[in-house]
């Protein structure tokens, strides 16, 4: 009788013991679930921001570089740029840093002209640029092959200054008021050239065959 009496006993016990595993198990599971999910969730993630790096390296490699401009070059095309007619001058850092690297002083030309450059002493990156019987207040502006190009314009007059020499002229009148003019730094710049000229395109260049 004991015994029959044990086993409805652990018959009615089993069947809650084993809810409550399952209840146990239940509750249990959301949590890895979550912590599988939130692992998936954070590895694409990472991978687009590789893929982003990879592409601005790439497009930083493939920039062209910048050409290297002639000085002959230069003088065409700055003499043919039209000045700016804007008279609000307002000069930005980069307009001053150009200002800095103006040749003053009085700078000899050819057929006995000179040229002399003052700094203003009011505003700073303003020159004075005076040659006989013309006198221009000139800024610098940004040129177009890195020359440095001094305008005023309200004259229309320009000083374009490159590596070997400078030309003062008034593109308003279609005036060539001074050029062939040099600065010490130039004339060193020039003799150097003569020295060490520029090689040629084809200078080094295979025979023609026979």
């Amino acid at each position: 009788m004991k015994k029959i009496t044990l086993i409805a006993a652990m018959a009615l016990v089993l069947p809650f013991a084993a809810g409550a595993q399952s209840t146990a198990d239940t509750k249990a599971a959301p949590k890895t679930a979550t912590k599988t999910t939130a692992k998936a969730a954070a590895k694409p993630a990472a991978k687009p921001a590789a893929k982003g790096a990879t592409a601005t390296k790439t497009a930083e490699k493939k920039k062209p570089a910048k050409r290297q401009v002639t000085a002959r070059a230069a003088k065409a095309v700055e003499e043919v740029t039209p000045i700016a007619d804007d008279t609000s001058i307002t000069l930005n850092e980069a307009d001053l840093a150009v200002a800095q690297r103006v040749y003053v002083g009085k700078i000899q030309c050819e057929l006995g002209a000179d040229v002399t450059i003052t700094p203003d002493d009011k505003r700073a990156g303003f020159f004075t640029v005076s040659t006989k019987g013309a006198r221009y207040r000139m800024h610098p502006v940004e040129s177009r092959t890195g020359a440095i190009r001094l305008e005023d314009p309200r004259a229309g007059a320009m000083w374009l200054q490159i590596a070997n020499k400078s030309m003062l002229m008034n593109q308003k009148e279609g005036l060539r008021l001074a050029d062939e003019c040099q600065a010490p730094a130039q004339v060193a710049f020039a003799d150097e050239m003569k020295k060490n000229p520029p090689k040629s395109l084809f200078e080094g260049a295979d025979a023609p065959k026979k």
